[in-house]
């Protein structure tokens, strides 16, 4: 009813109530009015001012625009005088701008008439700028930025982008590594379990162990890969455990597990630790799990770094369930799924056969065939599916559907769709798209299962022309930006769940394919008409290489538009859409457009600019003369009607937009870079983190892909083609969402109707490297896409003042788009560019310095500066005036918007072209004619404009630039005015310069941001301060009272415990700990300290990950006193605090010896004390390129020298608390108290403990290491002490080197692959700066250990007492100390420690001492004021070690520490010995005394009676290495057997890391043993003894030494529990027992896998030391010497012998009674029936004859 009295009248008011969710109508009335405007304008036209806005706000000038501006400021939210009142006014008024739909798009004869007032005048922005800056001083705050905000009203032009090269596609160096540890659970009996590792198309093999169900492997493999990161994370992870391989057979799989490499990436660290893969059978979804498989996995990217936990001894008890190797948030129950993709049919394919090939076929055939075959293959989680060939069919039609059936949740994330083209010879992709899961679907109670579709996705790839080598194929393979449309493919995605216990469900996972029904043609949408219009306003910087011949530019979206290749005609297309009639066909003609349908009906599409010869611009660079005449294209297409999926993109996008110029505060173009972040920056790269993104993007990009990347895809991305001479030389790829068209401003795209500059690139490969960082071509595209109907608006966007030149028509007859428009408004400018200097340039010479000088461009002008030789950082200090540049529109735009200005910085070389150094962006301050030359946008700040070399950065340039418009231009170049705000900046550049060498290297320091000071004085700050990281203590003490610090320190003979006191300090300390006997002296070396230490780094670590210790704020938090003992020393200071305050209610941990520790830092110690530069800092001096393959080169690679020192810029006269300090020496200025660099000679003594995870180098996946140390002139291989087959190699050696700093300071420790034959490999080698570590403050030359002893493992290292050191300190930090007072007291600056005052030399004598108290004071001398810091513990630090082969990947890790000590001092003591501790030698001595209820397994062949010959076999090692058996109690009937039999074990083991050691010849052809380390685990088995065929398994039980249940007394006691439920039985250590005796279950898994009993034995274990043993021998079974007497078993064995008539009347009656009976009654039938068949023909006579 409305709607047609609308349509009749074009005006219509409504009033309605409002009515709530009951349906009841409330208070509330709406009224609302509408009008119409046919497209035609039968109907009535309307203005919108009176519609959309109310005139009382256009009288004060536009209201929009204050408001705008307003929130693009955003953060400052104060509205100008007035404008609140102006928007309270216009709330009401209308209804769209109370519903705040935004505002509606001005027409284009309106436009012009609102448009003047917006142009803020100058003191209104001074106003404004003064109001942002919150009042500060003008000279803060960088004017341009601020203009370039708030000026930018006009909206007409958007943004750039300024980082050109691709880096999708590129490879890149990737290493995977895994290694496996043990498997447990496994599903089967007796098996002799193998671990598969695939990744990608790679596998390797673990060994096999034999007859176990857990297999201990601890195998480390290493997969290394260089592929683009696409492709990389794409490949599958696969773990499969299989069940007897051997060389003849495959071995059959018993479970599996799948993920993909990207999963790992994602996660913390980019690796899973520690963690249990759950295995399932993939051929049977019905089965349950089948075991369980323990494994660390890692994926390593150049420059990745990882932080693995400390390899230390894996003893703690593992709990699976919590540790499954599964990311976060995905339920550890995963069920089966099947994955359904349909596939319905495809449009637009480009042909894949060359027109020779058409030709012949044609010739042959005699019909014209469309030139490709293409099916559709479907990849995901390692398996393929692929659709049926289409044969010959530009638009296939499949209509089928591929099943994958995986876990849910799948942990592989992407699916691989390609359209590919069956050929005889090779098929090839045509297009690929990835569907990415976690797009498509959501977890969580709101959450739903992927699902897409049906839709049409959109294919990139390479251009369509066929040709037989396609250089760009990996384009269409999904690798890289695609550069042109390929083709759409309409399909959907659906995921459901499997009922596994359904009995009728189809088991297997194999990939399914199968018919689909079709869907509705109108599924995707109603099929629109669209409109692309674009104006090219100018094609500048055209390469010079295709210069000389005429250009065009071809714009495309899918197919339309493009002439060459494009293939497929809409009109047939729309046919089939539209429905099944011509009549139709034509009425969607004629409808569709009917404002231009001429006498034939249809408006031809013009997508490409007529060819023009370029002009030149300078040496580099051609223009096109476009001038006044400007180009047009527009095209007319028909897709499906999805804009609003675009159009929530859109409004996502600008949401993130928002975010970030919040943020970031607003980064635009034009403004320089911003150095102090805005706090709010940290939430977003939360966010992108989130998104998983690398951060080496602009965080804007990741927001808005995380938020706007729209999985089901619409109108196809539009191409701009450069062509020259029919050939596609470069392009730009514009999203569509980008230029779509909304009535709704928050939907449009951020570039519709705004002229956008756009670069072109190299399509594919070509555009990778130097290649890619040239700019093609730079244009100035206006574009509008919209529905046909909307487009009245379409120029709306362009610079005012143009013409439109149309196609000339009959009379009477609608127009046309215009092809061309013809600016008859042009404006003069005069654009000053004033380059003062750049910094930190690309070093471009071999010299490793640059010659660099500017080119500028505006327009199709260019200047260059001149050229500086032999400098990263020039002061060209130049005024580049480019005259007449002509603009065209009206002058106000040209103010708010001016066109941008590409600055690009080159070095220039004596032969040949000058080498591209990097390129920037910025726009210029305008100056209309009517304006004022003053304060405070006249003259323009100088600002920095961060430079890029492709997608890095490559410098900064600090420049101004001023647009003036001529009218009577005044030449006032203000020089002096212009250079009155520069602030200063310090730049040093230093040379290495060798005799009769060139220049080496250079360097280059240019501070952070120079920050200008009102006063006059300059102060340049070299280095940002790095914050001091300072603990806070609660305590405030003034700086002249004394504190007093009580600190235990357990001297060793004392006993007693200490609390904490505090002058002031509340709070008691924390419980008691009962007291455990000390350990033995003797029995301790450095590496029961080593162990110790990583026990209590480990449990410190647990808490931490746990959070079980909340910190809390309480007076207790004082100073930083040592802990209650000695044990919790190398927690972190607020750890001991923590535990102290926790004690009384947390229960103490299991007491441990109190061994003395040192603090195990699994990073480099240079991370932990900021490199050590607390005063010395290095520079790297730089070579430059050699040659043109130098550009990827590495700054590792490029390192020619270091250069040392440290540089202060400050202010004379210093201070007074420097120059008033005793031995102040004024030529030294700031730098008092430094060391000075004569050679001094020190003595280097390096520790090498261990190294873990080594990248294996050898063909067995095993490597030979051996260390090697480089100083200097010294070189040490310690070739001859290799360890052969190790990765994870115990080195235990200590180094002493001599050598004079500063000469040979960067220690080299490698590690080397020893090879029988050949040269010996690098695995990976790390270097030490060893300078830095001697002159820092913190001390690093010899570690402080935590106690002070004299002799026993702990001995103090240093040839310096603690006393002395402290005195020394004392002395050179000017402080005043230490006094040693009675009562165990010293007194520092103003604190007072206190401590133990007495120390035990190795007779037990007590000595008076002060070092204890000297060390206490040392452990807290970060606490001293004024000069304290923390000093370097005694410390075993883990470095990581690097290959130049594979930079910035990590080939595994080196635990080592280094002692320094100066030759002129005592010589230190002998270095400690670390040697690795040997295994100590044990005997394991096991009796096997009885079984019983053994399950009975035979039947006896005469009796039928079940029983078993029962056997017992027991192994240490491996079955191979030691198994042993028992004899065989033969026929036991009630699975009782009695044995007496003892198995001895000799075995060798480490009580440290809880392993066996053996050493064994890997196979015959090993050159040397190898040593395998093995967790101490007996294994029992009880077996049936077969005379003919193999012996059967009945059941085993596996007994960790370490910790197993206690046996059960009596038989009856003994049952399943004591395997099932091991976690709540009390577990014994044969190691502490020495001696157990008792009844253990034999298990094995039934046909369910449930686990059952399958007999009992009595065992008696009992361990003893090699030199017990030999004290008291005991033999093998029951043999001499301490024989064990014979069992006593019943005479079953042979039985049937002595008794045969038993055994016969149990044969008949027992066994084969009913067997007889059954031959019986078959005999009577038989001669029943014989009987009848002899008797019946003499019956049968008999009656006929008597008849």
């Amino acid at each position: 009813m409305v709607l047609q009295k609308v349509v009749e009248e074009g005006h219509v008011e409504v009033t309605d109530t409002l009515i709530d969710d009951n349906n009841s109508a409330i208070q509330t009335s709406i009224s609302i009015e509408i009008r119409y405007q046919a497209l035609d304008g039968t109907v009535g036209t309307w203005n919108d001012k009176e519609f959309l806005e109310t005139p009382s706000v256009h009288s004060e000038g536009d209201g929009r625009y204050p408001l705008e501006t307003d929130s693009l400021l955003s953060g400052h939210r104060q509205s100008t005088d007035g404008s609140v009142g102006k928007s309270n006014q216009q709330a009401g008024k209308g209804v769209f701008s109370a519903m705040k739909l935004g505002k509606a798009r001005p027409t284009k004869d309106d436009h012009r008439k609102q448009d003047e007032p917006a142009v803020l005048e100058a003191e209104d922005l001074d106003r404004k700028v003064m109001r942002l800056g919150g009042g500060l001083d003008p000279d803060t705050i960088s004017l341009a930025s601020v203009t370039a905000v708030t000026t930018n009203v006009s909206n007409k032009r958007s943004k750039p982008d300024i980082k050109m090269e691709p880096s999708a596609g590129r490879p890149m160096d990737y290493q995977v590594s895994i290694t496996i540890i043990e498997a447990r659970q496994l599903v089967g009996l007796n098996m002799d379990p193998v671990v598969c590792v695939e990744v990608g198309e790679e596998k390797k093999y673990t060994s096999m162990k034999e007859s176990t169900n857990c297999p201990y492997y601890n195998e480390y493999f290493v997969f290394d890969f260089h592929v683009p990161p696409d492709v990389m994370f794409d490949k599958i992870i696969k773990l499969s455990v299989i069940h007897s391989k051997n060389l003849l057979r495959s071995g059959t799989l018993v479970g599996s597990f799948k993920m993909d490499v990207g999963t790992v990436y994602t996660q913390p660290e980019h690796q899973f630790y520690h963690k249990w893969a759950i295995l399932s059978d993939p051929e049977d979804l019905t089965a349950g799990l089948k075991g369980y498989l323990k494994c660390d996995i890692a994926v390593v990217g150049k420059g990745d770094n990882i932080k693995t936990p400390h390899k230390a001894n894996e003893t703690e008890e593992d709990d699976i369930e919590g540790n499954l190797l599964l990311p976060d948030g995905v339920p550890p129950e995963r069920q089966w799924a099947r994955f359904y993709i349909k596939i319905y049919r495809a449009e637009g394919l480009p042909r894949m056969n060359t027109s020779i090939m058409a030709n012949v076929k044609k010739a042959l055939i005699g019909e014209n065939k469309d030139l490709v075959d293409p099916y559709v293959q479907v990849a995901f989680a390692g398996q393929k599916g692929k659709t049926s060939v289409q044969k010959s069919s530009y638009e296939p039609l499949w209509n089928e559907q591929i099943i994958f059936t995986e876990m849910f949740p799948p942990l592989c994330k992407r699916i691989k769709i390609q359209i590919r083209d069956s050929d005889k010879v090779n098929d090839v992709a045509i297009g690929t798209h990835f569907i990415d899961l976690r797009k498509i679907s959501n977890e969580g109670d709101k959450g739903y299962l992927p699902t897409f579709g049906p839709a049409w996705v959109n294919m990139y790839g390479s251009t369509r022309n066929y040709t037989l080598m396609d250089e760009h194929q990996e384009l269409n393979e999904g690798l890289g930006e695609g550069v042109s449309f390929r083709a759409r493919l309409l399909m959907s995605l659906a995921v459901e769940i499997l009922d596994t216990t359904n009995p009728e469900i189809n088991s297997s996972t194999e990939v399914q394919v199968e018919q689909a029904t079709p869907v509705a043609d109108n599924c995707t949408g109603k099929m629109e008409e669209f409109f692309l219009f674009g104006a090219f306003l100018e094609a500048t910087m055209i390469d010079r290489k295709i210069g000389d011949k005429p250009i065009n530019f071809e714009v495309t979206i899918g197919n339309y538009g493009n002439q060459i290749d494009g293939m497929t005609k809409p009109v047939l297309r729309r046919k089939k859409e539209g429905g099944d009639g011509d009549e139709e066909e034509s009425e969607l003609l004629h409808n569709s457009s009917e404002d231009e349908a001429d006498e034939d009906g249809e408006m031809v599409s013009v997508s490409s600019s007529q060819p023009m010869k370029p002009l030149v611009t300078d040496r580099n660079y051609f223009h096109l003369p476009y001038f006044e005449k400007k180009p047009c294209i527009y095209i007319k297409s028909w897709w499906q009607d999805q804009r609003r999926r675009l159009y929530n993109a859109n409004i996502m996008d600008k949401i993130a937009d928002k975010l970030v110029s919040t943020c970031w505060g607003g980064r635009e173009l034009g403004h320089g870079v911003s150095h102090e972040e805005h706090p709010g920056s940290l939430r977003i790269s939360a966010a992108c983190h989130k998104a998983g993104t690398n951060h080496g993007r602009d965080p804007l990009d990741s927001l808005s892909l995380w938020f706007c990347s729209q999985p089901q895809h619409t109108i196809p991305d539009i191409f701009i083609w450069m062509m020259s001479n029919n050939k596609r030389i470069a392009y730009a790829r514009v999203p569509s969402k980008d230029i779509l068209y909304s009535i709704v401003d928050e939907e449009m795209g951020k570039d519709c109707a705004k002229v956008k500059t756009v670069f072109l690139k190299l399509p594919g490969k070509r555009g990778f490297g130097p290649a890619g960082w040239t700019v093609q071509a730079k244009m100035e595209i206006y574009l509008w896409l919209g529905l046909n109907k909307q487009r009245k608006d379409f120029l709306s966007g362009l610079p005012c003042g143009f013409e439109e030149k149309k196609t000339t028509r009959g009379q009477n007859l609608p127009s046309f788009p215009p092809i061309s428009l013809l600016y008859n408004k042009k404006q003069v400018f005069q654009l000053r560019a004033h380059m003062y200097q750049a910094r930190s340039l690309f070093a471009a010479d071999s010299s490793g310095l640059s010659d660099p000088f500017a080119r500028v461009f505006f327009t199709s002008q260019s200047q260059c500066t001149e050229v500086l030789n032999e400098t990263l950082c020039p002061t060209w200090d130049q005024l580049l005036v480019f005259d007449n540049v002509e603009l065209y529109g009206e002058a106000h735009e040209m103010r708010d918007d001016p066109p941008i200005i590409v600055i690009e910085i080159y070095d220039q070389d004596t032969v040949g072209k000058a080498d591209f150094m990097g390129r920037t962006f910025a726009k210029p301050v305008v100056k209309m004619s009517d304006e004022q030359y003053c304060p405070p946008r006249f003259p323009p700040q100088l600002e920095y404009y961060q430079i890029y070399r492709g997608n890095s950065t490559a410098g900064d340039l600090l420049a101004a630039f001023e647009l003036l418009q001529e009218w009577e231009l005044i030449h006032a170049y203000a020089k002096s005015v212009f250079f009155s705000t520069l602030s200063f900046s310090l730049v040093l550049s230093f040379s290495v310069l060798c005799p009769a060498k060139q220049l080496k290297g250079y360097l280059a320091m240019a501070n952070g941001a120079p920050r200008s000071r009102p006063t006059g004085e300059i102060i340049v700050n070299m280095e940002p301060e790095v914050p001091i990281k300072k603990m806070e203590t609660m305590v405030k003490l003034e700086a002249n009272s004394d504190a007093v610090v009580k600190v235990d320190v357990v001297s060793d003979g004392s006993k007693e415990k200490k609390k904490k006191k505090k002058k002031g300090g509340g709070g008691g300390g924390g419980g008691e700990e009962i007291e455990e006997e000390e350990p033995d002296e003797s029995m301790l070396d450095w590496w029961s300290k080593y162990f110790a230490s990583i026990e209590t780094m480990k449990e410190v670590g647990a808490e931490q990950r746990s959070g079980e210790i909340k910190l809390d704020d309480s007076p207790m938090k004082g100073f930083k006193g040592q802990a209650k003992n000695k044990e919790k020393s190398k927690a972190p200071k607020d750890d001991k605090k923590k535990k102290q305050q926790s004690a009384p209610e947390l229960p103490e941990k299991k007491n441990k010896q109190k061994i003395d520790e040192l603090k195990v830092f699994n990073k480099e110690l240079e991370a932990e004390f900021d490199n050590f530069e607390d005063w010395l800092h290095t520079f790297n001096l730089l070579r430059g390129k050699i040659g043109d393959n130098d550009d990827n080169a590495t700054e590792e690679e490029r390192i020619v020298g270091r250069f040392k020192g440290s540089m202060c810029v400050y202010k004379v006269p210093l201070p007074d608390d420097i120059t008033k300090e005793a031995g102040y020496d004024p030529t030294f200025g700031m730098f008092q108290g430094i060391p000075s660099n004569d050679p001094i000679n020190v003595l280097v003594r390096v520790y090498i403990v261990r190294a873990t995870d080594l990248h294996p180098a050898d063909i067995n996946g095993k490597a030979d290491p051996y260390i090697a140390i480089k100083l200097g002139k010294t070189d040490i291989k310690d070739k001859e002490n290799y360890i052969s087959k190790q990765l994870n190699p115990v080195f235990g050696k200590s180094f002493d080197i001599e050598a004079t700093f500063p000469m040979e300071s960067m220690l080299t420790v490698a590690v080397y692959d020893w090879d029988l034959v050949g040269t010996d490999d690098l695995i990976g080698e790390t270097k030490i700066d060893l300078e830095n570590r001697y002159y820092s403050k913190h001390r690093a030359t010899c570690g402080v250990s935590q106690t002070y002893s004299i002799h026993g493992y702990n001995i103090w290292r240093d040839p310096m007492k603690p006393s002395q050191i402290l005195s020394k300190l004392c002395k050179e930090g000017k402080v005043d100390g230490p006094h040693f007072g009675p009562g165990g007291r010293v007194k520092v600056a103003n604190r007072v420690y206190t401590g133990p005052t007495e120390i035990e030399d190795e007779n037990g004598q007590k000595k008076q001492t002060d070092e204890h108290l000297a060390l206490t004071v040392l452990r807290h001398w970060e606490d001293v004021p004024r000069a304290g810091c923390k000093l370097v513990p005694e410390h075993v630090e883990t470095r990581p070690l690097l290959n130049p082969d594979k930079p910035g990947i990590e080939q595994g890790r080196l635990e080592m520490w280094v002692d320094m000590f100066p030759m002129d001092m005592p010589a230190p003591g002998p270095a400690i010995d670390i040697s690795p501790r040997k295994p100590k030698k044990y005997e394991l001595r096991v009796i096997v005394w009885n079984t019983d209820e053994v399950i009975l397994e035979d039947d006896d062949y005469f009796t039928g009676e079940k029983s078993s010959d029962i056997f017992v076999r027991g192994w240490l090692k491996g079955q191979q290495e030691d198994k042993q058996d028992t004899d065989v109690h033969y026929h036991s009937l009630t699975g009782e057997g009695n044995f007496n039999w003892r198995y001895i074990f000799p075995f060798d083991y480490l009580m440290a890391e809880e392993k066996i050691v053996i050493s064994k010849k890997e196979s015959m052809f090993s050159w040397d043993e190898t040593e395998y380390k093995i967790p101490a685990r007996l294994t029992l088995q009880v077996w049936d003894a077969d005379h003919f065929s193999a012996d059967d398994f009945l059941g085993a039980i596996e007994l960790d030494l370490n910790r197993f249940p206690r046996g059960a007394k009596t038989s009856k006691q003994c049952s399943l529990e004591m395997v099932t439920n091991e976690a709540e039985l009390p577990m014994v250590s044969i190691f502490k027992q020495k001696r157990v005796k008792g009844w253990w279950p034999f298990v094995a898994r039934d046909e369910n896998d449930e686990l059952e009993i399958t007999g009992k034995v009595e065992a008696e274990l009992h361990l003893l030391t090699a030199e017990e043993a030999e004290k008291s021998p005991a033999g093998l079974a029951r043999n001499e010497p301490d024989p064990l007497e014979k069992p006593n078993r019943p005479d079953t064995s042979f039985i049937w012998f002595l008794n045969p008539l038993k055994s016969i009347k149990y044969l008949i009656c027992t066994r084969y009674k009913w067997l007889i009976i059954k031959i019986v009654l078959a005999l009577l039938l038989l001669i029943m029936v014989a009987l009848f068949l002899y008797s019946m023909p003499g019956y049968m006579v008999k009656k006929l004859l008597g008849a």
